[in-house]
């Protein structure tokens, strides 16, 4: 840890321990008060024991009073004065000064600095008079006061800044938790209108088959026409419900788009384009991959495609990219593997559309730095 570093940790963890032990810093503050106290008790036992003890309770609470106690003090420094009985206050009066700067209001430094001042003049010049050096004495009065209160401005200042930033943070961290959940949203809401389409395909194809069969009975007279009819309700009764439940999620667009959902086969239209992005792309397959449902193409198709994006962002030039499908035993699994320097701490939105695609069909999603560069290793199980 460099010496700076070092500085500021004992920096914090003295504050945390002011905090939480305030006590103990204020009796370490009184305890060269009493000392420096000793000889004037002993010159002058009964008054200067008791502007002693008078003195040091507003010490205690200076933070939750810190003008009460300025002006306490400032009271006592003038009986200390026109009692020639030196115990301290002013050194007291100083740090009450402090407190005032750092913790009261504007309105009370300003009336606080007033007093510090007229009462200091007044036992240079009138109380206490100094003969000797005197201009010297008010200039180092002055001084001491000034720094005082800029001290106190200062630790106000550094105070209100670290509540700023900590309430920046807090804010930045609720942000980055809700562009996450809205990201998830978004990605739900896009794979329920996929889902919408490609359910509502398969219920449509059962339900023109089930009629078709239901005419094709009819005219034949068999005994299956009434079943095929009962089949069609139903399949029409399911596509309307879930055109009523997915339907909403659908957004309409001035220029729908009325091609069919991107499959397996439309990963070499796909890898030609990344290719001329600049990302050299190798591209290997095995196993039975068109046998496959078209809601698992799907998935493999936006998988593969977010994987390369996101390698085309954050992997950087000279970067190539492997992608391989291997189909077998009802799971299709889907490997994209780059030489890059790999991708930030934070999930990307593509990621989390990633376990979404692969929640729907119980898979896994493993993503993260590899021997190469970075690797997006899915694997999704073929509904039974």
């Amino acid at each position: 840890m460099s010496t700076q570093g070092w500085l500021v940790d004992r920096q914090a963890r003295l504050r945390a321990f002011e905090r939480g032990h305030p006590w103990v810093m204020d009796t370490l503050l009184a305890v060269p008060i009493v000392l420096f106290s000793i000889p004037n008790i002993i010159e002058k036992p009964l008054s200067a024991t008791i502007a002693t003890l008078v003195l040091l309770p507003p010490l205690y609470w200076r933070r939750r009073y810190p003008f009460p106690a300025f002006l306490v003090t400032a009271l006592i420094e003038l009986i200390e004065g026109l009692l020639d009985v030196g115990v301290g206050a002013g050194v007291i009066l100083l740090v009450m000064l402090f407190g005032v700067a750092s913790r009261g209001s504007w309105r009370a430094l300003a009336w606080a600095t007033g007093i510090t001042l007229a009462l200091l003049v007044a036992e240079i010049y009138l109380i206490n008079p100094v003969t000797e050096n005197r201009i010297i004495t008010l200039f180092l009065v002055l001084g001491t006061s000034g720094a005082a209160v800029a001290s106190g401005v200062a630790v106000r200042t550094r105070r209100a800044y670290l509540i700023a930033l900590e309430d920046r943070a807090a804010r930045l961290e609720v942000e980055r938790d809700q562009r996450a959940r809205l990201a998830v949203a978004e990605e739900r809401a896009r794979v329920a209108r996929e889902m919408h389409d490609i359910v509502g395909h398969h219920v449509s194809v059962i339900v023109g088959l089930a009629d078709g069969g239901a005419a094709l009975a009819t005219s034949r007279a068999e005994q299956t026409a009434e079943p095929l009819r009962l089949i069609g309700d139903t399949a029409r009764q399911a596509l309307t419900e879930l055109r009523r439940v997915l339907g909403v999620l659908r957004e309409e667009d001035a220029d729908p788009q009325l091609s069919p959902q991107p499959g397996i086969d439309d990963l070499d239209r796909l890898l030609p384009s990344v290719r001329a992005a600049g990302l050299p792309v190798t591209y290997s397959t095995s196993g039975e991959l068109h046998t496959l449902g078209r809601g698992v193409q799907l998935a493999v198709y936006r998988i593969v495609q977010e994987a390369l994006t996101n390698t085309l962002k954050h992997a950087g030039r000279g970067a190539a990219a492997d992608v391989n499908l291997a189909a077998s035993d009802g799971e299709v699994r889907v490997r994209v593997v780059d030489n890059g320097r790999g991708r930030p701490a934070a999930p990307s939105h593509g990621l989390l559309g990633m376990r979404e695609r692969a929640a729907m069909y119980g898979g896994v999603v493993t993503a993260g730095p590899s021997d190469r560069g970075w690797l997006v290793d899915v694997v999704l199980r073929e509904p039974s």
